[in-house]
């Protein structure tokens, strides 16, 4: 076993929370034209968790690519978070991964070893996605990244986009949230036993069994949770629905350890970043912790599900016998904006 490296000194940020501000990203895609082709069913206009383009009327592809600097000290644990939370894109589409590519950046200090371990927990996830990790590309850089591009199949009738969601429809999560706000209670020293054990289990944990349950009630809108938070994210689907997203705070799970940190004020720079971005689309009563909980960035976060309520009942006692997670946090109305109560 190779001795765990330092990787998050290495790092300015770590994981999601890494990601572009999405104000600046709204800013920077708004100058793209984007491209106008009947076949690519969804690239930039809007952008969605993944590009499709359509083979024929059977099949269409789904790609994606996602890579961050290193969120854990463990380097088989960075390359499996960093590979699932690329795969994750595609089963937030509706799709499955077929093949990957690895994209690498590491200082040539480092021994080949960490990198080894790296691929070694990237391919371990991939494998359990039912891909192929078929090679990829290495560049020296002073920070260490790691991700994925990846490509997967869907039928073009069975996409999952973020617009959908309507009126009258029950609003899901399918993993617990808090992998930020844990993550940076590490770095500072204060994360109680156990939480740090939890939140990369959940990290690792592929989005695969919650898609497989889902596809069967064929759900109006689905994304998954990442680095703009589950704020953020419910705010793309409320906005390109048309709708009012309705979130119930006290139902939101979080991470063993997560509420309590954020309650004693623990945050991440994201959290600034994500408040930047989607505040002003939010009227939010919660106490100040649970705000900070659907604030935080994620990395590998769960799938938002957005479908009607009469089906809700059967999704939840599909996803208990299949001991899977799953809670129903709100509901979609009427109107535009997020609500937080």
């Amino acid at each position: 076993m190779v001795e765990t490296a330092p990787l998050t000194s290495l790092a300015r940020a770590g994981g999601c929370a890494a990601k572009y501000a999405a104000a600046r990203l709204e800013t920077l895609l708004a100058g793209i034209v984007p491209a106008d082709d009947a076949d690519l069913l969804i690239g930039l206009d809007p952008a969605d968790d993944a590009a499709v383009y359509r083979l024929d009327d059977e099949r269409a592809l789904v790609f994606t690519v996602d890579f961050f600097p290193p969120l854990v000290d463990d380097p088989r644990a960075f390359g499996g978070i960093a590979a699932t939370n690329a795969l994750n894109d595609v089963f937030a589409m509706g799709g499955s991964p077929l093949l990957a590519l690895s994209i690498a950046a590491f200082p040539e200090e480092l021994p080949v070893e960490v990198l080894g371990e790296v691929l070694e927990g990237a391919t371990e996830r991939v494998h359990a996605a039912g891909a192929i990790l078929a090679g990829g590309h290495t560049i020296r850089d002073d920070e260490p990244k790691y991700g994925l591009a990846v490509v997967g199949i869907v039928h073009p009738e069975g996409l999952w986009p973020k617009a959908g969601a309507m009126a009258g429809d029950a609003v899901f999560l399918t993993k617990p949230l808090g992998t930020g706000i844990v993550l940076q209670a590490q770095r500072d020293g204060a994360a109680p036993p156990g939480a740090l054990e939890a939140a990369v289990a959940s990290m690792l944990e592929l989005n695969r069994g919650a898609a497989d349950a889902i596809r069967q009630f064929a759900p109006n809108a689905v994304t998954d949770v990442t680095g703009f938070g589950l704020l953020g994210h419910v705010d793309e689907i409320a906005s390109r629905s048309g709708v009012r997203a309705v979130l119930d705070g006290s139902e939101l799970p979080a991470l063993p350890g997560a509420l309590e940190l954020a309650a004693e004020g623990v945050r991440t720079g994201g959290d600034r970043r994500n408040r930047e971005f989607a505040e002003r689309h939010v009227e939010s009563s919660a106490e100040s912790a649970v705000e900070a909980l659907a604030y935080d960035p994620q990395t590998a976060g769960g799938l938002i599900v957005c479908l009607p309520a009469e089906r809700a009942a059967v999704l939840q006692a599909t996803f208990d016998r299949e001991g899977l997670f799953i809670r129903r946090i709100g509901a979609i109305a009427d109107g535009s904006g997020v609500v937080l109560g």
